[in-house]
């Protein structure tokens, strides 16, 4: 086991072969063998090693232990629950054994069995815990049960009728039991029950989180509209914490509620069950003001009461009703609000929420306000003033942050936005003096200045501007050396360096980032989306390994989270895992990473390293397989997850995301359509002789190609959905989500190229089907379908032409669309190689019959049928032009090795001496990444080269 444990896996099967040849019938080692050789890579040996062990029902706790573990390596979690059903039956008393299958169970979610054996533990031990294990797993059963109807009428009454024997006996112990009995009657909507409960004396146990108590109530009076009961509650918190916004927000909702209600409050009793209830305006105004004055008692400053006046006056302006009311003027609230809070970084996204109470003509005088309270000193006349502390700084980047979202910076003209640059720059690198002490984890107080520079020169490199893109390379790359850990800094960075066609810098731009867990689907999509299509195929691999192995191993680890929460009773939490689980399931980018890395392997193995065939099987594709959930499936790509200060016009909007959702749908459609076409190529070359009808369709081989045939007619419905949503020539913020490939496949010609071909294939098997014979029809369609599909493949080499980096007036201009079209020719040719090897396979028999008749008949006027020569030219057409693709690669690569880009006249005086340092890094990078992609190109297509060569029948 010592070896195990430290890895050294073959001393381990050569201690455990020790012990077995002097005792035969130790269990423990056979199974410390089989973990070994597991890890060895032999799981046949393993696995049958574990089955001897296993068939003898072992009851030893050392046996049982090592099988558990080594079953889940081998990600067989349901031989586990056979282990100790077994165990069980033999030792039917053991508490141990019978939770150990209880815990089998929940890692396969046998809801059913989960609460059989729970049971069976209360049987024998009657310990709480035990039997609450049982009611939870009737709660699943009523989850995971596809008809409503049973679980509302079957499943939650029964949970429901064992928890009231347990109130009923007085035998709740726990707050996780109380829990469990509000969530039952909660999504059995006994609201009214369940706020008894809560209100009674088993709410008294609900004492783990802050409130609990409360916000329960909340809910409840929520669900129930009890709104005097919501607003005296909402009301009664406040009073003891003045500064907690979700109740700010139930008050007014209440207040509101009960005034369209026209609710009074009855003369005699209590206005409520709790206590005083606001019904009127003059109340609420009131009760806020009175907030206010406490506030300026307190000893610490709380946001709460002043942000709850501008919530309420854009409330009250919504009712049309404001005026009345004199609670002041929002800009002189907000202006006051600044120069209390504006030195704290909250204060921009405090105001943000209320900027839209502003009228526009008085967006300029509102920001010179604000400017003007800002203590900032200029060193001589013309220069920029400047903060001489830290809090000085915190204000004078509220305001700017503030000036970017009304829009001041937008409405600027080229030259002032150059100049606001060179002084938002300034003052980043004056700040950086106030972050001396900063540790390398920590962001420095100016970070931002930076990012604010970058975003007006975005906005100049959209309107035309070629040399403003260099620029914010440039700026971001100087903020990063300086805050070597500011992810915003990072993921600008990627964005940019990926439209400008360079993944290289990327990938460890990325790995730096040290993405955890969940973030892998949330922004996984910022790396995924270009790697492959940017020709980097070594670093597309692996970006697609690091997303599939969060996913695959989500699987796991979510049972194990259900597992500890039923230990610990944290019942709440065990349906929000499920739901997480489901979640990443459905999840949109698993699907895209799933068909792309599928996709990338076939494009650098098949054919080349294995037969197509080989790589198939060894991914277990098959045509007829759809496995992704296009009902479910779920976006959880984060598109703010880089910052914006853009005022709502230009920001992402909702309709953006549903439009990017449905666009990367639809490609997903054409990726997987395109993969399962692939796979089913190698079943067709198989028929076997006869070749009448009858006979094929009992191989099953006809079949096959009338899979194809659907799925081609799918592909085409699916290239013409595309075509439509391309239409709507959707433009996207520039911070927002990445466009997909769609549009380059189809306006480069691939998209038809590939279509053809699978056209082709059909046709290639009809004449497999009908034999050399009159087919003169058939094969001039191949014949023409061969001819064309040349003249396809040679337009699509000619979009790939061109230089892709180029000296513009003494700026560099790129053009990555050459990148991408050169990688969908790969693909392209690539398919197209598949296809012919499958023409190969059908035209060989063909020709070896038609040799061995010439030999029998001994006479050469034997004529050769015409798709031999069609086939034979088509193929030498290919070898030319791959040749003639490598040729122009090997172009791009001395041109790219010979480009000296440092001696570009950086003409631009904005730069100062450290920015020209960072410049040449920045077109160093661009350059480098160019170069290793058109390499690894390159060095694929030699690849393919080599397979045309083969081709010869």
């Amino acid at each position: 086991a010592d070896y195990l444990d430290n890895g050294n896996n073959k001393m381990a099967i050569q201690q455990a072969d020790k012990l077995l040849k002097k005792h035969k019938d130790l269990h423990c080692a056979k199974v410390l063998k089989a973990i070994g050789l597991q890890r060895t890579g032999k799981q046949d040996e393993a696995y049958a090693l574990a089955q001897e062990v296993a068939a003898l029902e072992p009851t030893d706790d050392n046996s049982l232990q090592a099988l558990t573990i080594l079953y889940r390596e081998m990600h067989r979690p349901e031989l586990v629950t056979k282990l100790y059903e077994a165990a069980v039956k033999k030792v039917p008393n053991s508490e141990e054994y019978h939770s150990h299958l209880f815990m089998a169970y929940a890692r396969v979610g046998e809801y059913k069995k989960m609460q059989q054996a729970g049971m069976a533990l209360y049987k024998i031990v009657p310990k709480n815990p035990y039997y609450f294990w049982s009611v939870m797993s009737l709660i699943m059963q009523s989850i995971s049960a596809q008809d409503e109807n049973l679980s509302k009428t079957m499943f939650l009454p029964l949970a429901e009728r064992m928890v009231e024997k347990m109130v009923k006996e007085d035998k709740i112990e726990a707050e996780a039991e109380v829990e469990l009995y509000y969530m039952i009657l909660e999504r059995l909507e006994k609201y009214k029950e369940a706020l008894d409960v809560v209100r009674g004396k088993l709410g008294e146990k609900l004492t783990s989180e802050l409130q609990s108590r409360e916000n329960k109530c909340m809910a409840m009076y929520k669900k129930l509209h009890r709104w005097p009961e919501c607003n005296a509650l909402a009301r009664r918190l406040l009073l003891k914490n003045s500064d907690d916004w979700q109740f700010y927000i139930t008050y007014f909702d209440s207040v509101f509620q009960l005034i369209d209600e026209s609710w009074t409050p009855p003369a005699e009793e209590e206005h409520s069950l709790e206590g005083e209830v606001h019904c009127s305006i003059e109340q609420a105004v009131n009760f806020i003001e009175e907030r206010i004055a406490e506030e300026s008692k307190s000893s610490r400053p709380l946001r709460g009461p002043y942000l709850a006046k501008l919530e309420l006056i854009r409330r009250l302006r919504h009712r049309g009703c404001n005026d009345e009311y004199k609670l002041g003027d929002p800009e002189e609230l907000m202006f006051q609000y600044f120069k209390k809070f504006g030195d704290k970084p909250c204060c921009f996204t405090d105001l943000k929420v209320f900027v839209d109470l502003l009228p526009p003509s008085q967006y300029t005088k509102f920001i010179r306000q604000l400017l003007d309270v800002i203590p900032l000193a200029a060193a001589a006349e013309n220069e920029v003033a400047l903060p001489g502390d830290i809090k000085a700084l915190q204000q004078h980047l509220c305001v700017v942050q503030l000036s970017r979202l009304l829009g001041i910076y937008h409405a600027m003209e080229k030259k002032q936005k150059l100049a606001v640059v060179r002084e938002l720059m300034l003052r980043y690198r004056h700040g950086l003096e106030f972050g001396k002490s900063c540790l390398k984890t920590e962001l420095q107080f100016s970070d931002y200045y930076c990012l604010l520079a970058v975003h007006l020169l975005l906005d100049l490199w959209l309107e035309g501007e070629e040399a403003a893109v260099w620029q914010c390379l440039t700026l971001l790359e100087e903020g990063l050396s300086h805050s070597p850990s500011n992810a915003q800094f990072k993921l600008l960075l990627i964005r940019i360096y990926c439209r400008l066609g360079a993944f290289e810098p990327v990938s460890e731009l990325y790995s730096s980032l040290d993405a955890k867990h969940i973030q892998h689907d949330t922004i996984g999509y910022l790396l995924t989306r270009y790697a492959g299509s940017l020709g980097h195929y070594a670093a597309a691999s692996q970006s697609c390994n690091f997303a599939l192995r969060f996913f695959h191993s989500n699987q796991k680890d979510t049972s194990e989270y259900i597992i500890q929460a039923y230990k610990y009773g944290a019942f709440e939490k065990i349906p929000e895992f499920i739901a997480f689980r489901n979640r990443l399931n459905s999840s949109l980018h698993f699907a895209q990473v799933r068909t792309e890395r599928m996709l990338l392997d076939l494009l650098l193995e098949a054919n080349i390293s294995t037969s197509l065939e080989e790589s198939i099987k060894s991914m277990s594709l098959s045509p007829e397989e759809d496995d992704i959930p296009w009902k479910d499936l779920r976006d959880n790509r984060d598109l703010t997850v880089l910052f914006s200060w853009d005022p709502k016009d230009r920001d992402i909007s909702e309709e953006h995301r549903k439009l990017s959702l449905e666009e990367e749908t639809l490609w997903l459609r054409i990726r997987s359509l395109t993969l399962r076409l692939v796979s089913g190529l190698p079943a067709l070359g198989h028929t076997i002789q006869p070749k009448n009808s009858e006979k094929t369709a009992e191989n099953g081989v006809s079949s096959k190609i009338d899979t194809i045939r659907a799925l081609l007619q799918q592909l085409e419905a699916a290239v013409d959905s595309g075509k439509k949503f391309l239409e709507q020539k959707i433009q996207y913020p520039v911070l927002g989500p990445p466009p997909t490939r769609m549009a380059g496949f189809f306006s480069n010609g691939s998209c038809q190229c590939q279509t053809s071909l699978f056209y082709l294939v059909s046709d290639i098997y009809e004449l497999d089907t009908n034999g050399l014979e009159d087919s003169a029809e058939i094969q001039e369609r191949i014949g023409n379908s061969f001819k064309s599909l040349v003249e396809r493949l040679t337009d699509l080499f000619n979009k790939c032409k061109g230089d892709l980096i180029e000296v513009r007036d003494g700026t560099l201009k790129t053009h990555p669309n050459l990148l991408e079209n050169l990688v969908f020719f790969v693909e392209t040719i690539s398919i197209a190689l598949w296809v012919s090897s499958y023409c190969d396979s059908v035209l060989r028999p063909f020709k070896s019959n038609l040799q061995k008749k010439k030999k029998k008949k001994k006479e050469s006027s034997v004529a050769m049928p015409p798709v031999f020569t069609h086939f034979l030219d088509y193929v030498t057409e290919l070898q030319t032009l791959t040749s003639n693709v490598i040729d122009h690669i090997k172009g791009l690569e001395i041109i790219l090795t010979a480009l000296k880009l440092e001696e570009l006249s950086l003409k631009d005086t904005l730069l100062l001496q450290e920015e020209k340092k960072f410049t040449k890094t920045v077109q160093g990078k661009v350059q480098s990444s160019y170069h290793h992609s058109v390499q690894e190109i390159g060095e694929l297509l030699k690849k393919r080269l080599d397979t045309i060569k083969k081709l010869k029948i």
